[in-house]
């Protein structure tokens, strides 16, 4: 697991001042970008090997919102790793712990033709890294 922390921004909120729920989303983003850099291998590097991992889809329960000049924690686990993936989110407000959403996203690799690849044939040192991040 990998914590995130983001701080919510003014204009991420609504008129009624909660975060807009589309932002949550973007917060699974960040932290699994930021879960793969802190693994020491940027999802940049994995594109720069000519790959991309496409989210096939994404999930999220909203348990709470989150508000302007709060900070969030976002936990990020990999919890399946193979033609498919998958990572799942636990946001929570970074002072009391307070659960504000959880969620996950399903992701797969495509090379550069768009067509789907295994990287355990392909790179299976790569996949053997990747594999080396699943939790249960």
């Amino acid at each position: 697991m990998e914590v995130y922390f983001k701080r919510v921004q003014y204009y991420e909120t609504d008129k009624m001042g909660f975060v807009h729920h589309s932002n949550y989303l973007r917060w699974f983003e960040e932290a699994r970008l930021d879960f793969m850099d802190k693994k020491g291998f940027s999802y940049k590097s994995f594109e720069d090997l000519g790959y991309i991992s496409p989210v096939l889809s994404a999930e999220c329960k909203y348990k709470k919102s989150a508000r302007f000049g709060e900070t969030v924690k976002v936990e990020t686990k990999l919890v399946s790793y193979d033609v498919r993936h998958k990572f799942t989110y636990v946001i929570t407000d970074a002072e009391t712990g307070e659960i504000r959403a959880t969620g996950e996203t399903t992701h797969c690799n495509l090379d550069q033709n768009g067509k789907v690849v295994s990287l355990k044939k392909k790179m299976p040192e790569l996949f053997e890294k990747f594999q080396s991040y699943v939790e249960e």
